[in-house]
């Protein structure tokens, strides 16, 4: 992965994604929701990941709109595959029993584990 996202730097992402192009302005508001912040610090984060490759960024008359450009996908599997060497000695089951063991998962979240695993399993893995 070329650029490691900063955990400031996934939170927006994360709204992005989530939620498609957005003003830092928005992103802003949606950050205090949970902790707080100044303005001009969330502007800063933007303006580095826009510098990094992360966010593009259009003009919108006196303000920008930032989408991402990192994918969605790509940065999780990259992340967790990180995750899987760093910290569990790539071990993807210790991951596994980590996040069920740490979070209850709902009936629904296990059914589709489970038809994961069978669909995985009928593949020959």
């Amino acid at each position: 992965m070329k650029n490691k996202p900063t955990e400031s730097e996934l939170e927006v992402l994360s709204f992005i994604w989530k939620n498609g192009p957005m003003t830092v302005r928005r992103i802003h508001d949606r950050i205090k929701e949970d902790r707080k912040i100044g303005y001009t610090t969330t502007l800063k984060i933007m303006q580095i990941m826009h510098e990094k490759g992360m966010l593009s960024r259009e003009k919108d008359g006196k303000t920008h709109i930032y989408s991402a450009k990192m994918d969605e996908v790509k940065t999780q599997e990259n992340l967790v595959s990180r995750m899987i060497n760093k910290v569990f000695d790539g071990s993807s089951k210790q991951l596994v029993i980590q996040a069920l063991g740490s979070q209850q998962p709902s009936k629904e979240e296990l059914d589709e584990i489970r038809k994961y695993l069978d669909e995985l399993n009928d593949d020959g893995l």
